[in-house]
């Protein structure tokens, strides 16, 4: 292969993965606490929930407790906990309940994690790399045998597969798959890169057959067309959904994972037809941004849950410093690179900490992102 062609396959691997600070500005050290994170339910909002989780996830089940699942900082394993209230996620008792592999697929880069239950049972939608290829990212999916995710066995049912009508998907960088259902269709939704000058990461949409395999085409939702969306690399990534007013929103992440990392969202009618490209509208402007006063820097890959008292509330990732640094405790074995260049290296930088805010409606019921 050219080495052309090889600088540019390792560029655009790094369009999602985003290792690189958006500046050059001093080191802030504003390390959270455990304190921190253990505030009542009035003064939660924007406050670390669980520290060193980045793209969180949490599922509230009709069991009335909150699971919940995020990348994390050592990217090797699965991990989940559940809580009564988002204020006890912090402490609960973690459970690993699956761990990568020594090789080939599902060895590396085990990434942002979400759990669901479909059809009477429990999924976890993960990315992963390999050992041998460490960008090359896919899609996979896990199923517990049981009803108890943090007991029962959990096996591997392989990477998500495309439809019979198009197998092209899922065979280029591809993650943060989130799953949603819209009048009685379930639909996948998640980034993927394209080649090219600028090896873009795209949004794209399918109808889902079943857990484990679309239904559908592959349409793009997304790509990154304005300035808030190119800044280090040009990255739409991380969907969430949330449904109000006769409307589906879909909020995604956009640039490098640094503080210039901030929201968007699109919009569509909930009759419209959901894989017209025609349906959606999109932001012009990011929804939500780093707040340098409350110090709150990149925030971003985002998911939807209620209180409670059922109120919606919106949980992301966020560092409480602009630049980040890279952790060796946290780096694989398997890394060798020179000691300062992982220190330069902010994918291994731990703390993006898991955050909620309470999410807030226009007077035309479009969300409205604030820091309280």
């Amino acid at each position: 292969m050219q080495t052309n062609r090889l600088i540019n396959l390792a560029l655009s691997a790094l369009v999602l993965a985003s290792v690189t600070s958006c500046n050059d500005k001093k080191v802030q050290n504003d390390k959270p606490t455990n304190e921190e994170a253990t505030h009542s339910k009035t003064s939660l909002s924007n406050k670390p929930i669980v520290l060193q989780r980045a793209d969180p996830f949490i599922y509230k089940h009709t069991d009335g407790y909150y699971y919940f699942t995020g990348s994390i900082p050592t990217y090797d394993a699965i991990e989940l906990r559940r809580a009564k209230t988002i204020g006890e996620l912090q402490n609960a008792e973690t459970f690993r309940v699956w761990e990568k592999h020594k090789s080939g697929p599902m060895s590396r880069h085990v990434w942002a994690p979400e759990i669901h239950y479909l059809d009477g049972k429990w999924y976890v939608y993960f990315a992963a790399s390999e050992e041998e290829d460490i960008w090359k990212l896919r899609p996979y999916v896990l199923e517990c045998t049981g009803q108890d995710p943090l007991h029962d066995k959990w096996v591997e049912l392989g990477q998500m597969q495309a439809a019979d009508a198009d197998p092209k998907s899922f065979t280029d960088f591809s993650l943060d798959g989130t799953v949603f259902e819209h009048k009685n269709k379930r639909y996948f939704c998640w980034a993927e890169k394209t080649g090219g000058q600028f090896a873009a990461s795209n949004l794209y949409l399918a109808e889902m057959e079943s857990p484990v395999k679309l239904k559908t085409v592959q349409f793009m939702l997304t790509t990154p067309d304005y300035d808030w969306e190119r800044v280090g690399f040009w990255v739409n990534e991380g969907p969430a959904v949330i449904k109000n007013k006769g409307k589906i929103y879909i909020t995604f992440s956009a640039s490098a994972t640094g503080a210039c990392y901030a929201m968007g969202m699109m919009e569509a009618d909930e009759k419209a037809d959901l894989l017209d490209r025609n349906s959606w509208k999109k932001s012009r402007y990011p929804v939500l941004k780093t707040n340098e006063v409350k110090k709150i820097y990149g925030p971003g890959h985002n998911s939807f849950t209620v209180d409670e008292n059922g109120e919606p509330l919106v949980i992301y990732h966020a560092r409480d410093y602009e630049k980040a640094v890279g952790d060796p405790k946290v780096v694989p074995a398997t890394d060798t690179r020179p000691l300062k260049e992982i220190i330069a290296d902010p994918l291994y930088d731990p703390n993006r900490h898991a955050r909620m805010m309470k999410l807030k409606f226009d007077e035309n019921g479009k969300p409205v992102f604030e820091f309280n």
